[in-house]
């Protein structure tokens, strides 16, 4: 039987959106990963700078996400996450997100599929799992609430 546990909380850190421009797709959009930390009850660290979301604001109006990003945990194990997913909603909801405002996380669908990678023994675990997440876009930041599918 399929469970969920809790793994950690990633707060996520962002920068200004960089708009690459309308294609056949949608609107292409990276938003630089500026920092952030990992916290919950499996995996403490912080998120390291350097990190980007390259999204697609598609025409249907859902947004596909694609996270590339580094945690270093605390104990000093690096780890690499790729995270996919998807975010939609009203249209008035998700054009304020748009923009940059406050928008009730209850309002919009967010959901991400995160894949781990890395060389430290101690979190292979990491490797060997699926996982989803949970979201919600603040104005600086995203909040991801990831768990292991048991």
């Amino acid at each position: 039987m399929i469970a969920l546990v809790h793994v950690t909380d990633l707060i996520v850190t962002v920068g200004q959106p960089v708009e690459i421009g309308a294609s056949a797709l949608g609107l292409r959009r990276l938003i630089p990963i500026t920092g952030g930390e990992a916290r919950g009850p499996r995996l403490h660290g912080r998120i390291l700078p350097g990190g980007a979301d390259y999204q697609m604001l598609r025409r249907d109006g859902v947004t596909a996400l694609e996270a590339r990003y580094a945690i270093q945990t605390d104990d000093g194990a690096l780890i690499y996450i790729e995270n996919t997913g998807l975010r939609h909603g009203p249209a008035g909801a998700m054009e304020r997100l748009q923009r940059g405002e406050e928008v009730d996380p209850n309002l919009f669908y967010f959901r991400t599929s995160p894949r781990f990678e890395t060389a430290a023994e101690s979190y292979r675990w990491l490797t060997r799992h699926l996982f989803a997440a949970e979201g919600a876009r603040r104005p600086d930041r995203v909040e991801l609430a990831v768990y292991e599918i048991m």
